[in-house]
């Protein structure tokens, strides 16, 4: 059951508990000095603005309610920590097997930001390698890192038109 890096797992809690859960895994880990098995635990928030009375507050709220993310090494030891935690109902992933997250799930939940080496910049001359405007030509205005997208100006039937397009579909014009 021991795989040799670690991946992401979801364990499922009672509502309300996710902070708990969290803060007893790490003492455990911390006890049991098992930080190289069990390497990161999270609870993924996000800053929500609710209007009350009209007064705008800004508030901490949960992405994924009764959920922990859990990035450790799958073994008999570690699942058993997890699993016997107060407040945790089990993992996410069929019968008692927990499934790690893929890699675009964990991408797309936020979990882990991998860094992007780009080639190109700003004001570089660009062609569209795929999709519905493939083989056109422009010009780079904007790099958007946190969606991993470019606006550009592409050259279309003579006028320049304002686009936005994933990293991937960008080619560079030597």
């Amino acid at each position: 059951m021991a795989s040799k890096d670690a991946k992401w797992y979801v364990a499922h809690t009672y509502s309300g508990y996710e902070n708990k859960v969290m803060a007893d895994i790490m003492k455990t880990v911390e006890n049991r000095n098992m930080s190289d098995v069990i390497q990161e635990i999270k609870v993924p928030m996000e800053e929500v603005v609710e209007v009350k009375d009209n007064k705008k507050k800004t508030v901490e709220r949960k992405i994924f309610p009764s959920y922990v993310m859990i990035k450790m090494i799958m073994t008999d030891e570690s699942w058993y920590v997890v699993r016997n935690c107060r407040g945790v109902t089990g993992f996410v992933g069929p019968g008692s097997k927990p499934v790690p997250l893929t890699d675009a799930e964990v991408e797309s939940m936020g979990l882990e930001h991998k860094s992007v080496q780009l080639d190109f910049k700003e004001g570089d001359n660009i062609r569209v390698k795929y999709g519905p405007l493939e083989g056109f030509v422009g010009v780079i205005t904007e790099i958007l890192m946190d969606k991993k997208k470019v606006h550009a100006k592409v050259s279309m039937f003579g006028r320049d038109t304002d686009v936005e397009l994933e990293f991937n579909q960008v080619g560079t014009l030597v």
